[in-house]
């Protein structure tokens, strides 16, 4: 081998190491520069004013170049919004939300919360579709079609900020209550309600999750809620939410949702769980409070035949001082009502709907009345049933609720078995008959509990008390 050769190509790969090891210790890369581009020209026409656009019923197809911005408020990551991108005019006070439908999932990566986006609508539909004002593709199953994805960036863009996306904090508009969310003004826009909480229904007795399940696959679900106002309405939730099986939380607190709607009913929807500040147990308010209970004494013997209160027409009266008339469930209460110069009460769950209930169908009310046990004392008391298709009422004891706490957490001692009730007939009224005694085994201060039980659409039958006696 030639020595003089070989010396000089192990210099050469020596040199070449040191220069390659130079490189590599560099703390500076020559980095090429990340360049952001806005794909459209900027806004010819507020976001505003391009939905003023829309006719007052239908469609109209855009065939010029009206461009536009918005901030995405919406999120698909949880689930809970699926191929619709919810958008508003402003990150903090806007005047005006759109929804843009995309034949697309997992929008979130591309267009998270707070982005900036710019929309050029030539070539889309836009219009009022089942409620909610949308910008979509023609198509010609559907008023407003969905945007293929493959053409989605022909019409959406996100907007730069230097030399990336422009990413904002949307800051949600507080409203006062649920009813003031119930606008059109809001639909699509991001919205917080103070002092919410779940209607009772859907936590008693039975704590519900977000979402229903069937043969182990979630639906689509409506859960009722309420503010402290007691106006209402509905928390709606995809069966595909990753949180669906989350139960409710029993407590109050703010809400925050994307205000939808489908149709002519309004439907709260949430991005995800950090929505929802309210308390998983703890304080709730009552919007519909017990009535009567303000001259609360114990006697150990009475007759209550309701002679003494008024009963001429509706509104019927419901208020006792020496009573309780708790309503667990719904809004309805127990009345005094007259027939043939005999006053009693009644109650009944016939027409009860969640607009005129509450936010619930179900009536669950108590006639609570105070008395002092005293063992080896006989409670008595007449009954009757109309437009029987159920059995309502149920008797209890109780001695450890005290007048303002909870009804549902007090003891109660269910004494039904004691008495007998006849059946009414299915259409019109029997006539009041007596049920039968019970021999008191409790002592001290406590309360008779009669419970009527039914629910609009269901077990409706109409309930009547008289003559409560102890002795």
């Amino acid at each position: 081998m030639n020595i003089t050769k070989f010396l000089k190509s192990a210099f050469v790969v020596a040199v070449s190491a040191v220069t390659l090891s130079s490189c590599v210790n560099k703390d500076e890369w020559d980095t090429p520069p990340i360049n952001c581009n806005n794909k459209f020209d900027a806004p010819n026409i507020s976001m505003a004013d391009f939905k003023a656009l829309a006719p007052a019923s239908g469609y109209v197809l855009i065939t010029d170049d009206k461009i536009f911005d918005g901030y995405v408020v919406s999120s698909d990551e949880n689930g809970n919004f699926y191929k619709t991108i919810s958008f508003q005019d402003k990150p903090e006070n806007p005047t005006v939300g759109l929804q843009i439908e995309v034949d697309k999932a997992s929008n979130y990566a591309d267009f998270p919360i707070g982005t900036h986006i710019r929309i050029n609508a030539k070539g889309l539909r836009l219009g009022l579709d089942r409620g909610t004002w949308k910008i979509g593709s023609v198509d010609p199953n559907f008023a407003i079609g969905r945007i293929p994805s493959v053409l989605l960036n022909r019409y959406l863009s996100a907007v730069c900020n230097g030399n990336a996306m422009d990413v904002v904090t949307i800051k949600p508009r507080v409203l006062t209550n649920l009813a003031a969310a119930k606008q059109d003004i809001y639909l699509n826009t991001l919205v917080t309600v103070p002092n919410v909480q779940f209607n009772f229904g859907e936590i008693y007795p039975v704590q519900k999750a977000y979402v229903d399940f069937v043969g182990g696959a979630g639906v689509d679900t409506d859960r009722n809620i309420e503010d402290s106002s007691g106006s209402s309405t509905v928390l709606r939730s995809s069966g595909f939410s990753t949180f669906g099986a989350t139960l409710l939380p029993k407590g109050s607190g703010n809400l925050t949702f994307v205000v939808s709607k489908y149709n002519a009913n309004y439907q709260m929807i949430i991005r995800s769980l950090d929505d929802v500040k309210i308390a998983a147990s703890g304080p709730r308010f009552n919007p519909y409070p017990p009535k009567g209970g303000t001259d609360i004494t114990y006697p150990q013997t009475f007759l209550e035949n309701f002679e003494s209160y008024p009963s001429t027409s509706a509104p019927w009266f419901n208020t006792f001082p020496k009573y309780i008339n708790y309503n667990i469930l719904g809004i309805r209460y127990w009345e005094v009502r007259n027939f043939s110069g005999n006053k009693y009460i009644q109650l009944t769950a016939n027409g009860a709907t969640t607009s005129n209930n509450g936010g619930t169908t179900a009536v669950e009310t108590s006639f609570m009345v105070p008395v002092n046990f005293v063992p080896g004392k006989k409670l008595t008391f007449d009954h009757n049933f109309g437009f029987d298709n159920g059995k309502v009422l149920k008797v209890y004891t109780t001695t450890d609720y005290k007048v303002g706490d909870d009804i549902t957490s007090a003891t109660l001692k269910d004494i039904t078995s004691s008495f007998t009730f006849q059946t009414g007939p299915v259409s019109g009224y029997g006539t009041l008959a007596p049920s039968g005694t019970y021999t008191f085994t409790e002592s001290g201060n406590g309360f008779i509990v009669f419970k009527y039980t039914g629910v609009g659409g269901g077990v409706t039958t109409t309930a009547q008390i008289d003559n409560i006696q102890v002795q």
